[in-house]
């Protein structure tokens, strides 16, 4: 875009603008004529008209903000490209209107979304949204370039939201920051919190507008996190027990001694993991039983970034069909009694 309004606009040659990126001119050419093209799109032609405007007018701001803010853009596109996401959703801009609309068939009118050309033009440049129906009621529907920069937007608010909730104190963590001689202490994990990272997976969606992780995927890492917990507070309650029933003559307990129930459901968790075997039950233990992030576990784990979720996918299809093969051999459907 940069190099065709220097041509376009500036006067600069094809050959000049070649020596200056010390690249050949007919590679110019061809990014020139690719954004030429592409002005055929009402919303790109008007798009480039204000990025020229701002650009070689220095005194004039452009007309919309997304230009002038990266911050801006990237608030206002997320919640487009989060209606465009969805099964049937256009986004549909008329010849006269000052604004576009996001639709979606079988919604009711309360549901539609009101966007600025100034907006949707600068997303088609960009080439999050496409023009597949042109004329004088056009419809843009989202790219898979789109869907992608969605899922980062939406990681990158997520991660935010995690690293508020569990951290905080976030303006004041210079006092508290350990002194040399202090030795830095493992940080715990929490526990109890109002979101877990099964459920932030469930919230996101695959290219065809389906849930990531459908319903029963997730019932299965919470199981498996419920039998976790039982065997946890089983534990807790055997050493209890054992401290205070001990014997004031001999001063030593006895081994504690576990529950039925803390026993079958340390029994079942064992089970689950074994079924998962090695590498599966890794992300599933840290995930669904100890509540790590996907980026806390793909790092201590040494995988590359975004391969987390699809190895818990798989990890919990896996869950799944033990937890149905084991209820089916049982005779009997398990319903989460903690978690739920």
């Amino acid at each position: 875009m940069q190099r065709y309004l220097d041509h376009t606009e500036g006067g600069c040659s094809i050959r000049q603008l070649a020596r200056e990126l010390k690249c050949h001119p007919s590679t110019v050419l061809r990014q020139i004529r690719r954004v030429e093209n592409r002005r055929d799109d009402p919303l790109i032609d008007c798009a480039l008209g204000e990025l020229a405007a701002a650009h070689f007018d220095r005194l004039a701001a452009p007309k919309f903000q997304h230009f002038a803010d990266s911050a801006t853009l990237r608030t206002a596109a997320l919640e487009v490209l989060a209606r465009l996401c969805q099964s049937g959703a256009i986004l549909a801009v008329a010849d006269g209107m000052e604004k576009a609309v996001v639709v979606r068939e079988g919604d009711s009118a309360m549901s539609k979304l009101a966007v600025e050309q100034g907006l949707a033009g600068n997303m088609a440049l960009l080439g999050w949204i496409s023009c597949t129906r042109p004329g004088r009621l056009r419809r843009y529907h989202i790219t898979p370039m789109g869907r992608t920069v969605y899922s980062r937007l939406m990681a990158d608010r997520e991660n935010r939201a995690r690293a508020n909730l569990e951290q905080g104190f976030s303006e004041t963590q210079h006092r508290f920051l350990p002194g040399r001689g202090d030795r830095p202490k493992e940080r715990r994990t929490r526990y109890g919190l109002g979101e877990t990272p099964l459920d932030m997976l469930a919230r996101l969606q695959d290219k065809s507008g389906e849930p990531f992780l459908p319903r029963e995927l997730v019932d299965a890492g919470k199981r498996l996190r419920e039998d976790f917990e039982l065997a946890q507070v089983g534990d807790h309650l055997a050493q209890s027990r054992a401290y205070f029933a001990a014997s004031e003559g001999c001063g030593r307990s006895k081994p504690p001694k576990r529950s039925a129930a803390s026993k079958a459901a340390k029994k079942r968790a064992a089970a689950a993991m074994a079924a998962m075997g090695s590498g599966l039950n890794d992300i599933a233990l840290r995930c669904c039983c100890h509540l790590e992030g996907l980026e806390a576990a793909e790092r201590h784990l040494g995988w590359s970034a975004r391969s987390g979720k699809i190895v818990l996918r798989i990890a919990l299809a896996q869950l799944k069909a033990f937890y149905d093969e084991t209820d089916e051999r049982l005779g009997d459907s398990h319903g989460n009694q903690l978690i739920g």
